[in-house]
C-alpha cells in the first residue's frame, strides 16, 4: 500500500533537509544530530508517578513506575539506535507510554554505545540488567515472576538476545528488529533508500558495533541461534513496518521463533517506516502500535 500520509510527511520534511549521510559522520556528530531531531518530537506522553535514574548491575538506568499500587510487572527496555545513538532519556517518552498503558515498570536501560564500547559490551549490559531484574524486582517495587524484555531496533535486537540469555521472561516485545547483521534480507535493498534508515546507515552501525566479530554469532544476530535456544525463548510480539530495511529479518525471526514452538504474534503496520513506533505523538499509527504493544504485554503480564 501506499506511504502513510504522516510518515510521507516526515520524510519530506527530512528531505527538504541538506546535510552529509550518516556514513560521512563520526559517531558524536551523528549522536548530536539524532538528539536534536528527537528534540523535535513533542513530548506528549502518558502521565506516570515518577521517573527516577538509578544504577542497576552497575549500568545507568531510568527506572519509570506507573501509577497506581504495586508490586508493579517489570518491562525491561532498550533503546533503539544502531548500538551506536540513542538514549535512554531519548525513549523515555515511549516508556512512559508503555509504563501507563499496560500499567508495568520499565527499567530504561542507558547501555554502552559503539564503537567505544562495541560487541559484546552492549549485550553484556542489557543480559545484566534484565538478571538483576528477574531476581531484585521487588526492590523496585517490582513482580520479579512477571518481567518482560523488550526494545526498538538495535534494541529490538538487544531484547531478542536477552530473552534467549535469561530464563523465565514472560515476554519479549520486539519493535522492528535487526536480527540478522549479514544484512542479506530482500528489504534491505528493497527499501534501502527513502524511507529514513538506509542500507548505508545501517552498514555504518552495523560496522561500528560487530568490529571483527562473526556477524552470525547468536549473540550478534539471533536469526542464527539453535532450534533448542529459541524453543526456551518467552512468546514474542514483533513489530515491523512496511517500508522498512529491517522489515523481512524481523517477519523471519518472528517465523522462526514460532516454528521452533514460541507463542508469537506479528504484526506489519502497511505504509509505515521504521522509527514510527517512537513518534506515537506525530504518527498516528505509531500510536496504534503502542496501544497494541501494551495490550500485548498486559495479556502476557496476566492483567
Amino acid at each position: 500500500m501506499p506511504l502513510d500520509p504522516a510518515a510521507e510527511n516526515l520524510l519530506s520534511l527530512i528531505n527538504t533537509a541538506d546535510g552529509p549521510k550518516i556514513s560521512e559522520l563520526s559517531p558524536p556528530e551523528v549522536r548530536a544530530l539524532y538528539a536534536g531531531l528527537s528534540a523535535l518530537v513533542p513530548d506528549q506522553s502518558a502521565p506516570v508517578a515518577s521517573t527516577d535514574e538509578r544504577t542497576i548491575a552497575g549500568v545507568p538506568c531510568l527506572v519509570v513506575v506507573p501509577e497506581g499500587e504495586g508490586p508493579f510487572p517489570v518491562l525491561v527496555w532498550y533503546h533503539g539506535g544502531g548500538w551506536v545513538i540513542g538514549s535512554a532519556e531519548e525513549s523515555a517518552p515511549t516508556c512512559r507510554d508503555l509504563a501507563a498503558k499496560a500499567g508495568c515498570i520499565v527499567v530504561d536501560v542507558d547501555y554502552r554505545l559503539a564503537p567505544e564500547h562495541p560487541y559484546p559490551a552492549p549485550a553484556d549490559d542489557c543480559i545484566a540488567v534484565a538478571s538483576w531484574v528477574r531476581a531484585n524486582a521487588g526492590e523496585l517495587g517490582g513482580d520479579p515472576g512477571r518481567v518482560a524484555v523488550g526494545g526498538d531496533s538495535a534494541g529490538g535486537n538487544l531484547a531478542a538476545v536477552t530473552a534467549l540469555a535469561v530464563p523465565g521472561l514472560v515476554h519479549q516485545l520486539l519493535v522492528y528488529p535487526a536480527t540478522d547483521l549479514t544484512l542479506t534480507h530482500p528489504s534491505i535493498d528493497e527499501n534501502g533508500e527513502g524511507y529514513m534508515l538506509t542500507k548505508d546507515t545501517m552498514t555504518w552501525f552495523t560496522n561500528h558495533y560487530v568490529g571483527h566479530a562473526d556477524a552470525k554469532h547468536p549473540r550478534l544476530s539471533p536469526f542464527f541461534a539453535e532450534t533448542t535456544a529459541l524453543a526456551a525463548a518467552p512468546p514474542a510480539f514483533v513489530v515491523t513496518a512496511e517500508f522498512d530495511p529491517l522489515r523481512d529479518e524481523g517477519e523471519a525471526y518472528a517465523a522462526r521463533l514460532r516454528d521452533a514452538g514460541v507463542a508469537v504474534t506479528a504484526t506489519r503496520y502497511d505504509g509505515q517506516i521504521h522509527g514510527f513506533f517512537s513518534m506515537a505523538s506525530i504518527m498516528p499509527m505509531g500510536a496504534q502500535a503502542v496501544d497494541d504493544a501494551a495490550s500485548q504485554l498486559r495479556a502476557a503480564f496476566g492483567g
